[in-house]
């Protein structure tokens, strides 16, 4: 097989050739191949983005040339016949004209895939986030390529904070057809006994009141509708105790609970609510430290994640629950992790 900067982590790794470069590069950065594990399924070129500076672009370049130094004539062919190939984000035109959709997070990762694929799929997204200059740069980058009627409306601020939360829902106005309670932060690996109550209070305060307090202002005005679809995102921690420390954890499968209960609440007032337990992302999602005694234990399990999925990847997902077309679900957890949850 051919290798080109589209080739995945995997395919490099098990080339006899490009598995020697690759592997040259990572001991050179005192890494083995075992460290890519999650990220085989990934193209090549995207650990530049996740890599937060250890795998830069000049590295890519030095990778690649060394590539077609090795192997001039396989190289040759497959730049010249090169194709992406694997999944392929197909937009559904008008699936969501006439709708607004509020969805928090919006300015990176997961958030920002949901609120743009919403937007080209003809919808009015109010896009929420604690980022003022990268929700701008949204809206601009999908300036030209919205569908008459699409918009998107950038709203800053904290969703734990009611003031904010009032002002998202001023924002998208008397009705909202759909919410996707999106943002979230991680916790630092720590274990119950070593979690200071900063860490907790933060954590549990965003992923949990921010989901609590945007969902119980929005309902209102579905019940009245009586017509609503709300999709949160909850986490492999949600189902296990093995992914994350234990306030991440505890915060995700609170966010199970709050699905659960709406999902009882309002069976029968027409509104909908459903989440989804994303597995390994490639969104670069922070994370503040790693604990002295939980994050050891932790990293055993690492080997158990199949593959990193891209942010594109979760938003067709999550757009389908927001979508009128997720009509027979409610209360459904859906496990959006490449089959982690299966193991």
């Amino acid at each position: 097989m051919a290798l080109t900067a589209h080739s995945t982590v995997g395919e490099w790794l098990d080339h006899p050739v490009g598995g020697q470069i690759l592997g040259e590069l990572l001991a050179r950065g005192g890494a083995t191949p075992d460290s890519l594990g999650p990220a085989r399924s990934l193209p090549l070129q995207q650990l530049v983005a996740l890599s937060g500076g250890k795998f830069p672009a000049e590295a890519l370049d030095a990778l690649l040339a060394a590539y077609r130094e090795a192997a001039p004539d396989e190289a040759a062919d497959a730049e010249a016949s090169a194709a992406t190939g694997g999944w392929t984000e197909e937009i559904t035109p008008g699936r969501f004209t006439g709708q607004t959709v509020v969805v928090t997070g919006a300015a990176s990762g997961i958030g920002r895939a949901v609120a743009s694929r919403v937007a080209r799929e003809g919808g009015r997204v109010i896009a929420a986030d604690i980022s003022a200059d990268k929700l701008d740069e949204l809206a601009a980058s999908l300036t030209d390529a919205l569908p008459e009627g699409a918009e998107i409306v950038a709203v800053a601020g904290d969703i734990s904070n009611e003031e904010d939360v009032a002002r998202i829902v001023h924002a998208a106005g008397v009705r909202v057809h759909a919410l996707a309670n999106v943002a979230g932060i991680m916790d630092d690996m720590s274990a119950v006994h070593e979690v200071s109550d900063a860490m907790w209070e933060r954590v549990l305060r965003v992923n949990v009141e921010g989901t609590m307090r945007l969902t119980r202002a929005v309902v209102p005005g579905m019940l009245a509708a009586k017509e609503g679809r709300i999709v949160n995102v909850a986490s492999e921690a949600a189902l296990r105790g093995s992914a994350a420390g234990v306030a991440y954890t505890a915060s995700k499968h609170a966010v199970i609970g709050l699905t659960k209960s709406s999902a009882v609440m309002y069976a029968k007032s027409g509104i909908r609510t459903n989440a989804v337990a994303p597995g390994g992302v490639a969104t670069g999602i922070h994370v503040p430290g790693q604990a002295a005694h939980g994050a050891p234990v932790l990293g055993g399990y690492q080997g158990n994640i199949p593959s990193l999925a891209m942010a594109e990847e979760l938003a067709a997902s999550i757009t389908f629950l927001l979508s009128k077309d997720s009509v027979n679900l409610n209360g459904a957890i859906i496990a959006s992790d490449g089959g982690w949850s299966a193991v």
